[in-house]
């Protein structure tokens, strides 16, 4: 993003982008909000984030694509779905001018709620 003061919320953050990067960025906001019903909104690292027992997910919009961090793992079929999105550091980057694939962000979030819950709420951490 630019030197503009940094979000206080995720509305704030989805805002701050052009009209066809919101609609993508909320409707992975929705799609999150529905594999996760009792996650917590939050901004961390200037990011939008959901937080249930710890950072379950954040998500960013790039120049060229959106970002999903931390990096999945756990499920050998979301595993090998995800390969084709997988940059730096294993984090899923969906290039803007593709079909962002908001069913396998569905699950990978279901994924993740079930470890955090089995963690019993061992926070995570992003690493930069």
């Amino acid at each position: 993003m630019n030197s503009s003061p940094p979000p206080t919320n995720i509305d704030d953050y989805i805002d701050g982008f052009p009209p066809k990067v919101q609609v993508i960025l909320e409707r992975i906001r929705k799609t999150i909000r529905k594999n996760a019903p009792d996650a917590e909104e939050v901004i961390s690292y200037r990011m939008p984030a959901f937080r249930q027992n710890g950072i379950l997910v954040y998500f960013a919009a790039f120049k060229k694509h959106v970002g999903l961090f931390p990096p999945a793992s756990g499920d050998a079929g979301i595993e090998k779905e995800i390969s084709v999105y997988a940059g730096p550091k294993g984090n899923l980057q969906f290039p803007l001018d593709q079909p962002i694939p908001y069913e396998l962000i569905g699950r990978i979030v279901k994924l993740r709620v079930k470890q955090t819950m089995a963690r019993g709420g061992v926070r995570d951490t992003l690493r930069s």
